[in-house]
Parts: structure tokens; sequence; C-alpha cells
């Protein structure tokens, strides 16, 4: 059985230091980000808001997904954030899956 997964992009303001991950439990891996667990690199630079995802019906997608978007510039995914939440807003407040 496959499950569905996200892509997502942390970050500590706008236009600031960007994390892209992949997680079945999107709520859950965002709690944990902004609690400074399981990612040294998000406590490291206090990247606490969420300002980008996607949804796929199956994880293999989501894995492939985030490993494309780990290989753009930084200014297309900055372009991508900006397409979706152009003022940067924390997602996680919103509450929005």
């Amino acid at each position: 059985m496959t499950y569905g997964g996200h892509v997502y992009i942390m970050t500590n303001r706008r236009h600031g230091t960007l994390y892209t991950g992949v997680t079945a439990d999107l709520p859950a891996r965002v709690y944990q980000h902004r609690i400074g667990k399981r990612s040294s690199f998000c406590r490291k630079w206090n990247l606490t808001r969420l300002v980008w995802y996607a949804d796929f019906d199956r994880i293999e997608d989501a894995i492939a997904r985030e490993k494309q978007i780990k290989a753009w510039k930084r200014a297309w995914k900055i372009r991508e954030i900006e397409s979706l939440n152009p003022r940067w807003d924390d997602l996680y407040e919103q509450g929005l899956w």
C-alpha cells in the first residue's frame, strides 16, 4: 500500500534561509520544525515558518518532487513561493491542510 506525501519549504523570514523537505504527515513534521526537533539545519537557522507546500497522492512522487526542488536555483524557489504565497505568510498558522 502506498500513502500520500507532501513537499514543503520552511524559512525564518521573507527571502530568508530556505529548507525543502518531504513528509507523509505535514502538520506533525512542521510542528517538529517549530519546536526544534529532528532537523539540526532548521534548528540552527530557526526555520519555523511554512511558506509553501504541495500534496501528492503517492509518497514516491513527493520524494521525486523534493529532489527536483532541491536542485533548483534559489531564485526559482522564491518565485514558486511567491506565486502561491506572495506575502510569505506562515501557512502552518493558517492550518490550510
